[in-house]
């Protein structure tokens, strides 16, 4: 999905970075009343090891680790948050107009929340020596459908964006400008992402104990697996505009005709890059057949690929609690309801929550950077509680 980003056919130069890129002091500071009191907090890492890469002994597949334990624990499970491509914790950590993020939400309300940064980037540890080749998104590349979407219209749902905080998520706007600063490398082999993420969330799940996991956007897939592998230890997943559709990528083109499917196919487990527990079993993702579906559901959404009936079903991940959140006027607005509608067919009970229907208006991507960050956070608080016991 996000490799053709750049494919767009609208292109506007970017213009440069503005003087008041940083923030002043007085951004930042936070009403005192709303401080979150804590019992502990830190850091660790899980799943590391040690190889040799020529003459050098190097850790490979660490995965770092922060936490923070509330003064008065309230919930069983704690919540593990993992972020997507090119973003590190940093996302649930605070917001780029320096309010306080999801992870102070939720302790806040009570959870010991744990944070994760991806194996092989950010205080993981990145080395292309171990991992191989690395990427990044350009700022334009972010502008297009992640913050600043409404200027550019490549998808019905883009022109009603109105959470960005400051204005349009563009260059030169200071809390973009924030929020690309802390953009990182990333590996380039989505598979080989999830083939390294699957241990170390296990790692630390076995750690910690039972979880509620909550992903977004490329995490999505890895929560995907970890149910499945392992449904003793994942007590609910929030995925949030999780990595999708099934199957195939696509491209966001504008105009009439403004969604292309990708060429091959991005995820030949249907929602993962590596192997599901199907039943009937698979011995590896050409197994499944495909269909398209005939129209879409409606002209402001993609047209869903779905297995073909009679449809394998995932039975490990039919038990646990899943919701899949999507924004309003987010990319994935077109193409949630596909994800959506593939669980379903495989025996997987989940709720599909459009924030819109639950009130909350004008949310992109980075739902959690957002104005309203805290409306999205009662939302998957208020599932969350009905949900898990």
């Amino acid at each position: 999905m996000f490799k053709s980003i750049t494919r767009a056919l609208i292109v506007i130069s970017c213009i440069g970075i503005s003087a008041n890129f940083a923030y002043g002091a007085e951004s930042y500071k936070q009403d005192k009343s709303k401080a979150v009191v804590l019992a502990d907090q830190g850091y660790f890492f899980v799943n590391g090891k040690y190889i040799d890469v020529g003459s050098k002994k190097l850790m490979a597949d660490q995965m770092y680790v922060q936490y923070m334990i509330p003064k008065k624990v309230k919930h069983r499970y704690p919540i593990v948050m993992i972020h997507g491509t090119a973003q590190t914790g940093n996302n649930f950590l605070g917001t780029p107009d320096g309010r306080r993020g999801w992870a102070d939400y939720f302790v806040a309300q009570g959870y010991k929340v744990y944070v994760v940064d991806q194996v092989g980037r950010a205080r993981s540890g990145d080395s292309a020596e171990i991992y191989g080749p690395y990427a990044r998104f350009g700022a334009h590349d972010l502008e297009l459908v992640f913050t600043g979407q409404e200027n550019f219209n490549l998808f019905p749902q883009a022109k009603l964006h109105t959470q960005w905080p400051g204005g349009p998520g563009v260059v030169g706007n200071p809390t973009f400008d924030q929020f690309y600063a802390q953009q990182v490398e990333f590996i380039a082999n989505g598979t080989k992402t999830e083939e390294l993420m699957y241990p170390a969330d296990v790692a630390l799940l076995e750690k910690i104990g039972p979880s509620i996991v909550l992903t977004h956007s490329q995490s999505g897939v890895f929560g995907w697996k970890l149910t499945d592998a392992r449904p003793d230890l994942v007590k609910a997943h929030v995925a949030v505009e999780p990595n999708g559709p099934p199957f195939f990528d696509g491209s966001f083109l504008g105009g009439e005709n403004w969604y292309k499917d990708s060429e091959n196919i991005g995820r030949s487990w249907g929602i993962t890059r590596i192997p599901l527990n199907y039943d009937p079993p698979a011995a590896n993702g050409s197994e499944l057949k495909m269909m398209h579906q005939d129209k879409p559901d409606s002209p402001e959404l993609i047209r869903c690929w779905l297995q073909a009936e009679p449809a394998r079903q995932l039975p490990n991940m039919k038990n646990t609690p899943t919701a899949i959140v999507t924004g309003e006027a987010s990319f994935r607005a077109t193409l949630d309801h596909c994800t959506s509608k593939f669980l379903t067919q495989a025996g997987v009970n989940n709720k599909h929550i459009r924030l819109e229907n639950e009130g909350v208006k004008g949310n992109g991507h980075m739902m959690m950077l957002e104005k309203n960050s805290d409306q999205v956070a009662q939302v998957i608080e208020k599932w969350i509680n009905a949900n898990v016991k």
